[in-house]
């Protein structure tokens, strides 16, 4: 077989054909025993990963920083539009009904057309739905650009993902996702801070000012600096040629199903607590927004942490195994705060077990991910939506329960752990009952 027919790139290294994962065998002085490159990414130098990972991790933390930013003002939008908290909460409902749909928008669609289109595509929507958040006049325009803030920021997370995938596979997509998540995960740590001071020098509206501006420069370094991942000929692969066989391919793997639902129930918890902490530390723990934005800091810490520690776990025990971990502790976390709560045990009595709930967030999030997008490749990017869109979708819909809990006696700590018990008891359930861990195969090096 000479270089031509095997598929010789331009880096000197030969594509190995009829290989589903791209395998690449680098040349040597005897190609016949170079060592063969499974993924794509396995051949691209140290100093482009490091790159890649900076960049797509920042497109990741545009969602973050779309939903946690604004989250200090919230008593401040309760104020200026003379509403009530659960109207508020609403404008994060619709953010997250935003990019459950774009999500499942720009995933197929990237799937067939390529990466970059959508992402540079949807990511000015972004910057000129945060403009429109900014000089919204009533509440309700505000809700409408939220939603389409949601669509716009979908892309990054999505898109980065797929990305990612198309580019590696096996133990490597798990070190992968976890580096990437260590960089978007900066976003929950620093947008509560920034958010809360940002405050102390503009009015509320700065905030949308600013989002729209990082939005451009994520617009400008993807233009530079990202290449198209998914070539012309992977996007007419047999089997993979519309958006209801991409579909219909994920959706008929049982294993998949199982772990979006533990993925989108940890994701309802989590909102649970986005949604209702800014008036239960604010306003029932009489914290300023600085004040809140260091609680809001600390917290998401946890939830880096968990990440990290989660991709080492999975690559040794397999991901299955430590979501068995992290949804148990989930239910013990949210039964934590509501007994510390009901005992008037304080802020710590909720703070040290929410602590716990985040970080077990963060074991879950980046196994749910990989079992996910391990297993479709050819489909990285509809994987990838439907991940983001179960995510989102449901915990829009979930958020607001804690808001109607909430409507007699106000938002306690233990009306925000009911609805968080019960979304993580329903994650126990999907593993045990859907992805059942012990007919999970362990992943490829």
């Amino acid at each position: 077989m000479d270089a031509v027919e095997a598929g010789m790139t331009d880096s000197g290294r030969i594509r190995l054909p009829g290989s589903p994962t791209g395998a690449i065998r680098t040349l040597g002085s005897n190609p016949a025993t170079a060592p063969v490159m499974l993924h794509p990414g396995d051949a691209i130098p140290a100093g482009r990963r490091v790159l890649y990972i900076i960049l797509l991790g920042a497109l990741t933390a545009l969602g973050p920083f779309t939903i946690d930013l604004y989250l200090p003002a919230f008593p401040v939008l309760e104020a200026d539009f003379n509403t009530t908290a659960a109207a508020i909460q609403l404008t994060l409902t619709g953010t997250m009904i935003g990019f459950a749909l774009g999500q499942l928008i720009v995933g197929p669609l990237s799937d067939k057309v390529g990466r970059r289109i959508p992402l540079l595509a949807v990511t000015v929507l972004h910057v000129v739905a945060s403009l429109l958040a900014a000089f919204a006049p009533t509440l309700d325009l505000l809700m409408v650009a939220r939603v389409l803030m949601g669509a716009g920021a979908a892309a990054g997370g999505v898109v980065a993902a797929a990305i990612v995938r198309d580019l590696f596979g096996g133990r490597r997509l798990v070190v992968m996702l976890s580096r990437l998540a260590l960089v978007s995960g900066a976003a929950p740590v620093i947008a509560p801070l920034l958010g809360s001071a940002l405050l102390l020098v503009m009015p509320w509206r700065g905030i949308f000012v600013v989002l729209s501006a990082y939005s451009v420069v994520m617009l400008a370094m993807v233009a530079v600096f990202i290449p198209e991942t998914l070539p012309r000929e992977r996007r007419q692969e047999k089997g993979s040629t519309t958006v209801w066989q991409r579909y219909r391919a994920v959706f008929s793997d049982r294993v998949f199903v199982g772990v979006i639902l533990i993925g989108a129930m940890s994701f309802s918890g989590l909102f649970s607590y986005l949604s209702a902490s800014p008036f239960l530390f604010q306003q029932s723990y009489q914290l300023d927004a600085q004040q809140y934005g260091v609680l809001f800091a600390v917290n998401s810490l946890g939830l880096v942490a968990g990440v990290q520690a989660a991709s080492r776990l999975a690559a040794r025990f397999g991901p299955q195994w430590v979501l068995a971990f992290s949804t148990a502790v989930l239910v013990a976390a949210g039964s934590a705060i509501a007994v510390a709560d009901q005992l008037g045990l304080g802020l710590w009595g909720t703070l040290v077990p929410l602590f716990v709930f985040m970080t077990a967030c963060g074991f879950t999030m980046p196994c749910v991910q990989v079992l996910a997008l391990d297993r479709h490749g050819k489909a990285a990017g509809t994987a990838a939506s439907i991940i983001g869109a179960a995510n989102f979708g449901v915990a829009g819909l979930i958020t607001p329960v804690v808001g109607w809990v909430s409507h007699e006696a106000g938002i306690t700590a233990t009306t925000m752990a009911t609805v968080m018990i019960g979304c993580a008891v329903l994650g126990v359930v999907a593993l045990w009952a859907i992805v059942r861990p012990r007919s999970v195969a362990m992943l490829t090096p």
